[in-house]
């Protein structure tokens, strides 16, 4: 894995990590002098390196760093950097740069400043006119900053802002089926022609729609998770730290195959980008992925922007049509974490709340 460098301002001293978003320091306060070197900062283990031939000397801790240990918590990559947006987003709203001071603000005064600051910035979003899902997201990563507080002996107290609510999955549909065989013949289409784009973009939707992996699970994959005589993909779900082995159906399976040997089978990513100006190939970006289904979507004729999570969305309809509603089969296909999240899928499927105002629309009396 290769080592990048960072400085940790703390200390003055160099942090050695995995990738730029593991350099957060968790412990502030240390005595260069007493004989390490470098820190070797992984999996949220700060661990100090000393210089051969120095003595067994301790280091020595001042504090603890409350940024650095709310990165730290989260157990995924994705997460992480949404934690590092959330606090930026606060520091804005109360004037700082620094957020580590932001958070530092936040737990160093009473319970019911807190609280202020935390109800201020609700209120700050809302007027910002911001998606309910979006502030609360960013409360949320406060509240956890405050429960990492606790847990670390800084604080003994709760943030008590309520999150907004709102109403997920409004629109579950996707394409729909005619939609997405619209999007998978474009998709065939430019496959045929074997450009490496058009095999690539093959397989990325699917796995998008037949194995109903979300953007982020289809990005994060490496060809070391292909295992293709066995018919499976080894992938990192949802709020996941492992990988899980999911089985492909064969057509996902054969464009898979189609886009690796484009690729080229070289260790690293599976999905790469292979725009001209893309220079030395690299793991394909989000932005990329969803200009990728957009430009399908083009192609296909939808009157509507094709989304990669709409054809998620498209084969968990029609899972539900093929299986008459069983939430708990198609849960596993899904692998929501609540059966209710699935039954919502099926409500929308089934259209009830129309069905109940056909029914009204046709109370005429007799005669």
């Amino acid at each position: 894995m290769p080592i990048n460098s960072c400085e940790d301002r703390f200390s003055g001293m160099k942090v050695r990590s995995p990738g730029p978003l593991a350099c957060f320091p968790l412990l502030v306060g240390r005595d260069p002098g007493e004989g390490f070197g470098d820190l070797l900062v992984s999996d949220g283990q700060v661990i100090p390196i000393r210089p051969a031939g120095s003595p067994p000397a301790p280091a020595q801790v001042g504090g603890v760093e409350l940024y650095g240990a709310l990165l730290a918590d989260a157990v995924t990559e994705a997460t992480r950097r949404a934690r590092v947006k959330d606090v930026a987003a606060l520091g804005r709203f109360l004037g700082l740069a620094d957020p580590s001071a932001s958070l530092r603000l936040v737990v160093g005064g009473t319970p019911g400043q807190a609280n202020a600051v935390a109800l201020g910035f609700k209120a700050h979003q809302i007027a910002a006119k911001l998606a309910p899902n979006t502030i609360n997201r960013r409360l949320s990563t406060l509240r956890r900053a405050v429960r990492v507080a606790r847990r670390l002996g800084l604080v003994d107290w709760a943030l008590d802002v309520e999150l907004l609510r709102s109403e997920a999955y409004r629109d579950t549909r996707g394409p729909g089926l005619e939609g997405w065989r619209a999007i998978l013949a474009a998709a065939e289409a430019a496959a045929a022609g074997g450009s490496p784009m058009g095999l690539r973009d093959l397989a990325i939707v699917r796995l998008l729609h037949d194995r109903g992996l979300r953007s982020i699970e289809v990005l994060r994959l490496d060809l070391a998770d292909v295992d293709l005589d066995a018919r499976r993909l080894a992938v990192v779900g949802k709020g996941k730290a492992e990988r899980g082995w999911l089985t492909i159906n064969g057509p996902t399976v054969a464009a898979v195959a189609g886009w690796i040997r484009a690729r080229e089978p070289t260790p690293g990513p599976l999905m790469l980008r292979t725009d001209p100006g893309a220079g030395a190939a690299g793991r394909l970006t989000h932005a990329s992925l969803w200009r990728a289904v957009r430009r399908l979507g083009k192609l296909a004729g939808l009157a509507t922007p094709a989304r990669p999570h709409g054809l998620r969305h498209a084969a968990t309809t029609r899972l539900l049509d093929l299986t008459g509603g069983d939430v708990r089969k198609v849960r596993r296909f899904t692998r929501h974490a609540s059966l209710d999240t699935v039954a919502i899928y099926d409500d929308n499927r089934q259209d009830l709340g129309g069905q109940l105002a056909e029914m009204l629309g046709d109370d005429r009396p007799a005669g």
